[in-house]
């Protein structure tokens, strides 16, 4: 009795897998009638592995990749200010700071972003952190409670106007993505072309040498929900500012 059972169980499960194929069969015979070509039955072949060549060559010139990455980056709402050096960056975050009546500002341990020494440059009452400086500080406390995140760009990207911030010891990924306002100080040379300049140097690294975390920055925090309600600084800071400097 046990032996018959379980072998209706099993025609019975037989059954329904024919069923859900020829249900599969019928759709997929359906959409290609649509298409107005045959059905596939096999996968197309795919001789090429990433991008083709003609686009590995695509190059912009400097000033075409500082232009496109400025034009893209604003189209999502981001801000951008072209500045000669590292003082007139100082400068520009000190003005803002004023403009906003900051007094919290958290920055990663960079020595490129010591040389914009804002400790000197803020307005009185502004006061400087430097990630992870410490062990006593809950430094993801003092990301969440400060007014600005200043970081350093480690590569740029024109064609997509994406930045990459690359997470280290010194360099908590808080110190983007708490802050109610965001500065990625860009040096211009570091901006690249295409996404895949910037791949590449990953591939590169190979899996030991890389980050604990790789952000791609493309403008301020944006969220849709399911009404396509778009809202600005949910999931990171919603004004970002590069600041392009050389």
């Amino acid at each position: 009795m046990a032996n018959q059972q379980q072998e209706s169980h099993a025609e019975w499960l037989a059954r329904l897998a024919e069923e859900s194929k020829a249900k599969q069969e019928k759709f997929m015979n359906g959409i290609a009638k649509r298409l107005g070509h045959p059905r596939m039955t096999s996968a197309p072949a795919h001789p090429y592995r990433g991008a083709p060549d003609f686009w590995k060559a695509y190059e912009w010139t400097p000033e075409e990749r500082i232009q496109g990455f400025t034009d893209n980056f604003l189209s999502v709402g981001g801000h951008v200010a072209r500045l000669e050096s590292l003082a007139d960056a100082a400068a520009f975050i000190a003005g803002k700071a004023e403009e906003m009546s900051a007094r919290t500002v958290l920055r990663q341990d960079d020595p490129a972003l010591a040389e914009l020494r804002l400790e000197e440059t803020l307005p009185a009452g502004a006061s400087v952190s430097v990630w992870n400086s410490d062990d006593e500080s809950q430094w993801k406390t003092v990301a969440a409670g400060a007014d600005f995140g200043v970081v350093q760009a480690d590569h740029a990207v024109a064609y997509t106007g994406s930045v990459t911030v690359l997470s280290a010891s010194g360099k908590g990924r808080s110190v983007s993505l708490l802050p109610t306002v965001l500065f990625i100080v860009i040096p211009v040379e570091r901006i690249k072309t295409r996404l895949g300049e910037v791949l590449t140097t990953f591939d590169e690294t190979g899996r030991e040498g890389l980050p604990a975390g790789i952000h791609f920055i493309s403008g301020p925090s944006r969220s849709s929900d399911i009404e396509n309600d778009l809202t600005i600084g949910v999931h990171g800071p919603g004004i970002v500012y590069a600041l392009l400097v050389g």
